[in-house]
């Protein structure tokens, strides 16, 4: 179920600012409060989903694929892709997820060490 206080929730309620990268009306980007790289970006949906099959199974297709060319715009607008960055999504509690609103990182910046 999901948690209409999360911290997410809550940034897309304008409760709590964001340092915002991109916006429009399917998706919030933001600089991440405590950056894992010298680029971290969250990407949220502006839909209340808590991982990423939820928002796949409950979210129409036009919705789905405006998030993810989103993703792509903001790769293109931090000029990070021919240097390199990585995309995270955690889901579920063996996953990592740590808010339980679907969200995608963008880690850019540097050289990303190997996942163990």
């Amino acid at each position: 179920m999901y948690d209409e206080n999360n911290i997410f929730a809550k940034i897309l309620r304008k409760e709590i600012p964001c340092d915002k990268i991109y916006e429009d009306e399917f998706s919030l980007f933001f600089n991440d409060i405590n950056p894992q790289a010298k680029v971290h970006v969250l990407g949220i949906p502006k839909f209340p989903c808590t991982t990423f099959s939820d928002f796949i199974k409950n979210t129409d297709n036009k919705i789905v694929s405006s998030f993810f060319k989103s993703v792509q715009l903001v790769i293109n607008r931090l000029n990070i892709e021919k240097e390199g960055y990585r995309l995270i999504t955690n889901s579920g509690i063996n996953g990592g997820q740590e808010v339980p609103h679907f969200h995608i990182h963008i880690l850019a910046g540097e050289k990303i060490g190997r996942l163990r």
